[in-house]
């Protein structure tokens, strides 16, 4: 796990983003030119709580079993930094907010259902049933 890329110099990615406010500073630029694609995931979390723990613990596994290290994760307590949760737009923690790739995503709670996590980050196809029985075909 990576909690901050200390990589890029200044207060701008190459691709001109400022994420200065949040400490993270990669570049999507960068991200996209690497042969296999990085997610950037942030998961908002309040303090010591129960869910957030188990948000923390749930998202580093999906992540350490799914993106073998094809990622970064910014975990941030609300309590700490109660300002990034208006950039974002955060009403509820545990929040996972997948960044990058697109499109951008957002998880609330404490990610204990793995195929619908999987599904949202584009690691799994959406099963989809079949109105008739109980057939399930994958889109």
């Amino acid at each position: 796990m990576t909690q901050k890329n200390n990589n890029h110099k200044g207060k701008t990615g190459e691709a001109g983003q400022d994420y200065s406010k949040t400490g993270v500073k990669t570049s999507e630029k960068a991200v996209k030119s690497s042969k296999q694609p990085k997610w950037i995931l942030r998961l908002y979390i309040a303090g010591v709580s129960l869910r957030s723990s188990h948000a923390v613990e749930n998202i580093k596994k999906i992540c350490e079993e799914h993106l073998n290290g094809r990622y970064e994760l910014e975990v941030i307590d609300l309590y700490q930094q109660p300002v990034l949760a208006k950039g974002e737009q955060i009403i509820a923690v545990p929040t996972l907010i997948k960044k990058f790739p697109p499109p951008l995503r957002k998880f609330i709670g404490d990610l204990n259902d793995t195929e619908k996590i999987l599904v949202g980050l584009d690691l799994k196809p959406k099963s989809i049933q079949i109105k008739r029985g109980q057939n399930h075909a994958t889109k």
